[in-house]
């Protein structure tokens, strides 16, 4: 059995977030087309943390596979990430694994490439104004991947640790330029931005509906277990909703589900799938002001379309480390 191991480096050389964003929409596009398998995920309790369990079929390109991601959330003190793990591609062809791929790497560019990919079809064409909240991978991944789809002219980076978004904005400033500060006001920082992305892990909102201004863009990315949420009910019912997949989002989307239960919306609330805007078969923002939110739960789709582009591309350039089991 022949595996390309494809490490870190590697990735973040060959995903760009340029390509990232092609693949990622490539494959929402196939999840609304119904080309995919996409089983929820779920998860192994452990007695410091969880392992969760992401299998998934892409029509095209067609492959299989499956990401196993640990989650220990003391692992930031030792110095490591709180999210670690592994990404393995199988061809479809006879089922062979073709690839063993850093899932966490994955997992941060196709997030935000996700994001970027509703950015563009969502936010107003002028939007200018990125609001940041969270101070993590997702947050260092975000910043270039809104800078990819809009004309943007400053970042500001909100935290609840105020020193972890100043030391994130000055690292962020010193990559890109433009103007990248931290937020310490997070009310100030939702009315004055065109578009917010909530990449934290809060169990409790912490952007209000009535914080939002007409025009704004609100990517919802940090919570993806129904206990979580990180807008309130109020936020979901002003804003017009998209999902990235139905099936995960009536299921895991914590902002829509209390949103439901509370009576505020019903399932009807969701405007369409992020790959429906896409395949032009719903309508995405239809005015300058309009609230809109795409919510991200991310799915396997995107996992294996990237994890395909990475092997196809290490494969034809000879590059990664072929391991013979």
């Amino acid at each position: 059995m022949r595996i390309r191991a494809i490490g870190e480096e590697l990735i973040r050389e060959l995903l760009t977030p340029a390509a990232a964003i092609d693949v990622v929409d490539a494959a929402m596009r196939e999840v609304s087309q119904g080309n995919v398998e996409l089983p929820l995920r779920w998860g192994l309790k452990l007695p410091n943390g969880a392992m969760g369990m992401m299998p998934g079929y892409l029509g095209s390109p067609e492959c299989f596979g499956i990401k196993l991601v640990s989650l220990f959330p003391g692992n930031p003190a030792a110095g490591l990430p709180s999210h670690l793990g592994l990404m393995v591609l199988f061809e479809a062809g006879r089922g062979e694994p073709t690839a063993l791929l850093d899932g966490d790497v994955i997992t941060s560019l196709r997030t935000a490439a996700a994001s970027a990919v509703a950015t563009r079809a969502l936010a107003r064409e002028d939007a200018s104004e990125v609001l940041i909240c969270g101070t993590g991978a997702q947050a260092r991944a975000h910043a270039p991947a809104m800078l990819a789809v809009r004309n943007i002219r400053r970042i500001r980076i909100w935290g609840r640790d105020a020193d972890k978004a100043v030391a994130l904005a000055d690292e962020l400033a010193q990559q890109h330029p433009l103007v990248v500060e931290p937020c310490t006001d997070l009310q100030d920082g939702v009315q004055t931005a065109d578009i917010v992305c909530t990449v934290t892990g809060a169990r409790e909102p912490i952007v209000r509906g009535e914080w939002l201004q007409p025009g704004t863009h609100l990517n919802l990315v940090g919570s993806s277990v129904p206990e979580a949420r990180e807008v309130d009910t109020d936020a979901v019912r002003r804003a017009n909703f998209f999902v990235d997949y139905r099936g995960s989002a009536f299921a895991q989307a914590g902002e829509l589900l209390t949103a439901i239960t509370a009576g505020a919306v019903d399932e009807d609330h969701v405007r369409a799938e992020i790959g429906e805007v896409l395949l032009g078969q719903a309508p995405g923002r239809t005015d300058g002001q309009e609230i809109t939110v795409y919510k991200s739960l991310g799915v396997a789709a995107q996992d294996l379309a990237a994890a395909w582009y990475l092997y196809q591309t290490a494969e034809s350039r000879g590059l990664g480390s072929v391991v013979e089991l």
